[in-house]
């Protein structure tokens, strides 16, 4: 045993030396040698160096022009360089205690909706046991109702409700002004009315005739990167502009009633939820600012027909519409993360982890097939994780195979338990979370990974421009102090 733990810390210390010598090659090699020539410079004498300078043979045309191909190559390079985003900030719905669905509301509900096929009330519960939710999550008022009520004008006052708020309160926490803002972006999967919910916005805060607006439908819950990347690309040719990000699913129209297992598992899981996001490229916004955006990764599996198919909106037998999920989907997802972290890879690990890999690689090609691939340790490239909170199953497959502590996956699995599923907003809740925990500090990096319908997984990477302190209001204001809690495996209601 004691063997066993020498040899352990021993290979730690390798490991740590290794990834210390590599990440800093550059730096041990240009010291000495920079030493050496300040050791020669000082060494030479002042007539020395004029008798030097004075044998270059320069003249004044020639000193204009190499100044002038310094400054245009430089001019060239600044143009060139994409703008910094920053996230200035953003804020988040927190619904009332009213639409609160504890399970016994929630089975209750269930028997009587359900009362002629009391297997799937069965297999509802075993869901929820499983689900990792808490107590306290809530779905809006129309799903309330004894059969649910999901009219048109429920589902547009659920997005109101939802919506509204968040801007209201992230337009007073910046002092931003409406008319300031000049790109919106919705994104809502499942319910796009006409006029759309970017229409709706624009109507309620009297935006101006020449915002650029864009509304987006059907890309699941990994929407939210799709959105703050379309807004990076309309910053970087719109200088000096504010864009106003809005991720939310409206549940109303979509709350499934029929028989189908595979369409009822959303209903144990989908909550409600919805973040505003403020980002720009203001350089004035730079001091104030949270986050500045580094990466957006974006995979598409969608050319697979199994991997487009594992969450489909369909009608069941009766003719009853609904999202099926398909007993393959973790799978799908495995192959989608692998797949984005090997782009996201080389954009952030550090010299010591890509090497590592590519050794690894190489021996797997050259020698052995069969040799355990490495996993590149992407706690060296990030501090914190917000990995969407989709389900226990989804962020146990993650811990898994990313190699994470039970920490860097609390703020999903504590999210899941608080909120629910809240879908594109999810990685948003999980950022407050660490924010209120008064876990960020300047230069922390943050990796916010969702999946979503298509299939898709979509990456974002943030950088905190300086340390946050603790929330004294939003959502987890009045409850972060009971934080973590115990979530047991099964939960027998």
């Amino acid at each position: 045993m004691d063997t066993t733990h020498t040899s352990s810390v021993k290979l730690k210390y390798v490991k740590l030396g290794y990834t210390y010598l590599v990440n800093h090659f550059l730096g041990l090699i240009l010291i000495p040698i920079m030493a050496g020539v300040l050791f020669q410079f000082l060494r030479v004498g002042p007539e020395e160096i004029v008798t030097l300078v004075k044998s270059l043979h320069l003249d004044t045309i020639q000193v204009l022009c190499s100044s002038f191909l310094i400054m245009f190559v430089l001019t060239v390079y600044f143009m060139s360089k994409p703008r910094s985003v920053y996230l200035v900030d953003y804020s988040l719905f927190k619904p009332m205690s009213i639409f609160r669905v504890p399970f016994s509301t929630f089975m209750e509900h269930s028997r009587l909706n359900l009362k002629d096929n009391p297997k799937s009330v069965e297999f509802q519960m075993r869901i929820l046991e499983r689900s990792g939710l808490g107590e306290e999550t809530c779905l809006p008022p129309a799903i309330h109702y004894i059969p649910p009520n999901p009219t048109m004008e429920a589902a547009r006052a659920e997005a109101e409700m939802v919506i509204f708020s968040s801007i209201d309160d992230l337009l007073k926490k910046t002092g931003v002004k409406a008319k300031e803002i000049d790109i919106l972006i919705v994104n809502c999967s499942l319910f796009s009315p006409t006029p759309s919910l970017s229409a709706m916005v624009v109507n309620k805060y009297k935006l101006r005739s020449n915002i650029k607006s864009f509304n987006l439908s059907g890309m699941g819950c990994s929407c939210s990167p799709i959105s703050v990347d379309l807004a990076r690309d309309l910053l970087q040719v719109h200088p000096n502009s504010y864009a106003l990000v809005i991720s939310t699913e409206i549940i109303t129209p979509n709350y499934y009633q029929g028989n189908e297992r595979a369409m009822l598992l959303p209903n144990c899981l989908f909550r409600l939820g919805c973040a505003a996001i403020l980002l720009s490229n203001k350089r004035k916004e730079k001091s104030r600012s949270k986050y500045q955006l580094m990466h957006v990764v974006r995979t598409h599996k969608g050319a697979d027909s199994k991997a487009y198919k594992c969450v489909f909106q369909e009608e069941d037998k009766e003719g009853k519409v609904g999202i099926s999920l398909q007993k393959d989907l973790m799978a799908i997802a495995g192959e989608a993360l692998k797949s984005n972290i090997t782009t996201m890879g080389p954009l952030v690990l550090p010299a010591s982890e890509q090497l590592l890999f590519l050794f690894s690689l190489i021996g797997r090609k050259l020698f052995n097939p069969k040799w355990k691939p490495y996993i590149p340790d992407f706690k060296q490239a990030f501090e914190h994780f917000c990995i969407h909170a989709g389900g226990r199953a989804v962020i146990d497959e993650l811990q898994k195979n990313l190699q994470l502590s039970s920490e860097h996956c609390e703020a999903s699995r504590m999210t899941l338990h608080r909120f629910g599923n809240t879908s594109s907003s999810s990685l948003w809740y999980e950022l407050s979370y660490i924010e209120s925990k008064g876990r960020m500090n300047k230069g922390d990096r943050v990796w916010q990974i969702a999946f979503g319908s298509g299939f898709k997984c979509n990456s974002a990477v943030w950088k905190c421009n300086r340390t946050i302190k603790t929330h004294v209001d939003g959502p987890w204001a009045e409850c972060i102090d009971r934080y973590p809690v115990h979530i047991p495996d099964v939960m027998k209601l």
